[in-house]
């Protein structure tokens, strides 16, 4: 067969088939491609929204500090007639703090006397006769969930049996001189 022959066909099957296949290896290369975009963006999204949140719960945390100093200018006790109007205006402004906070999806945890590790953080162990032992006697700090989990824990004293050698006034054996 000279050069200006053209192929018959034995030649073609071969080549038909090779182009077959490699149309089918770059349709599985694109369909692989497009699987990895489509996981890059998944991935790069679920980045980004942990990168806000985590930057969120700083932020709110901080601003939960300033809650609570408002929270500590309220507890003290006022007499004068400007300090009342002043403490009535802190009130106002911690009352608009709040309900930003809870526009966020910031919210107290409720007070309960049962102690939960995941909502509580017990700071100190207080003997009470008057509270079963692992009961909240007392919320020190108050806790907040964001987004249906904590936020901050609420610090707590926790109730502890009393100590066996504890004895009422009375009881006590007199002092030596």
């Amino acid at each position: 067969m000279s050069e200006a022959e053209p192929n018959t066909g034995t030649d073609a099957v071969p080549e038909t088939e090779r182009l077959r296949l490699e149309r089918d290896d770059l349709l599985a290369q694109l369909a692989r491609a497009r699987a990895d975009y489509q996981n890059l963006r998944k991935r790069t999204q679920v980045d980004i929204d942990n990168s806000v949140r985590r930057s969120l719960e700083g932020l709110l945390q901080g601003l939960l500090v300033l809650l609570d100093h408002l929270d500590f200018a309220l507890a003290s006790k006022v007499e004068s007639e400007d300090g009342k109007a002043l403490a009535r205006g802190v009130e106002l402004t911690r009352l608009s703090f709040e309900q930003v906070l809870a526009q966020e999806n910031v919210q107290p945890i409720a007070e309960t006397r049962a102690f939960d590790p995941r909502l509580h953080e017990a700071v100190a162990m207080v003997p009470s006769a008057n509270h079963a032992p692992g009961e909240i006697v007392a919320t020190l700090r108050r806790g907040w969930t964001w987004r249906g989990q904590v936020l901050r824990a609420a610090q707590v004293q926790v109730a502890s049996a009393p100590a066996a050698s504890e004895t009422s006034p009375a009881e006590a054996p007199p002092k030596a001189d």
